[in-house]
C-alpha cells in the first residue's frame, strides 16, 4: 500500500513556498532598515534633525512592517539577520533620542525585544563617543560632559546584566566594548578640559599687545 504523500507533499511546498516568500520580502526590508538607520545617525551628527526624524519615520514604517509579516513565522522573526536589523533601528532611534531629545526612548514604545533593544544601547556608546570628539574639535564643552554621563549610565546598566548570551544575545562583548570606549572618551575629555584651563591661564599672563605691533 503506497503512503498517501500527495496531500502531505502539497502542503509542505505550500509552507515553505510561503516562507521563501516572507524571507526574501524580510531579508529586502532589513537591507532597506539598516541604510536607513545608518542615515539617521549620519543626520544627526550633521545636526540635520528633519532629515533624521524623516528617515526615522521610514525605519519604522520598516519595522512594523517586518514584525506584522513575520508573525505567523516566528523563527524568521527572531533570526539573526532580522534582530540585527531591529538593533540598528534600536541604535538610531537612541542616538537621536539622546543627542536631539535628551531622553532614552523606551523599547515598548519601538515594538523591540528587550535584547535586541540592549545590544543597540550598547552600540550606542560609540556613536555618542562620536558625537563628543566632534564637540572637542572645537573646545571642551559642557555638552561634551553631558554626553559622556549618558555614556557612563549607559555601562552602568549594561555592566548590571550578567546573563548568558543565549539571553542577551551577546550582550557582554559590546559591554566590554562599551567600556573601553568609555575610559578612552574619559581620559579625551579630561584632557581637553585641562588644556582649556591651561589656555586660559596664559591668555590672562599674557603681556598685553603694543598699538601698532606687529603681528
Amino acid at each position: 500500500m503506497a503512503l498517501p504523500l500527495d496531500d502531505l507533499a502539497e502542503r509542505v511546498q505550500q509552507d515553505f513556498e510561503a516562507r521563501n516568500t516572507a524571507r526574501e520580502q524580510a531579508l529586502a526590508r532589513t537591507r532597506r532598515l539598516i541604510r536607513h538607520c545608518a542615515r539617521a545617525i549620519q543626520a544627526v551628527h550633521r545636526d540635520d534633525e528633519a532629515q533624521a526624524r524623516a528617515l526615522l519615520e521610514q525605519a519604522h514604517e520598516l519595522a512594523q512592517t517586518l514584525r506584522a509579516d513575520l508573525e505567523p513565522y516566528p523563527d524568521l522573526y527572531y533570526a539573526g539577520y532580522t534582530q540585527d536589523a531591529l538593533k540598528e533601528y534600536a541604535e538610531a532611534n537612541i542616538v537621536f533620542g539622546l543627542l536631539r531629545q535628551g531622553r532614552l526612548p523606551d523599547p515598548d514604545d519601538l515594538g523591540l525585544p528587550y535584547n535586541t533593544f540592549m545590544r543597540g544601547l550598547a552600540e550606542a556608546v560609540g556613536e555618542l563617543r562620536r558625537h563628543v570628539l566632534n564637540i572637542l574639535r572645537n573646545g571642551y564643552s559642557a555638552e561634551a560632559e553631558t554626553t559622556l554621563a549618558y555614556m557612563d549610565d549607559i555601562y552602568g546598566l549594561l555592566v548590571t546584566l550578567d546573563y548568558p548570551d543565549a539571553i542577551t544575545g551577546g550582550l557582554r562583548r559590546l559591554t566590554d566594548i562599551a567600556r573601553s570606549l568609555l575610559e578612552r572618551t574619559r581620559g579625551e575629555l579630561t584632557m581637553s578640559l585641562r588644556l582649556q584651563v591651561v589656555e586660559q591661564a596664559l591668555a590672562r599672563w599674557a603681556p598685553p599687545r603694543e598699538a601698532g605691533a606687529e603681528t
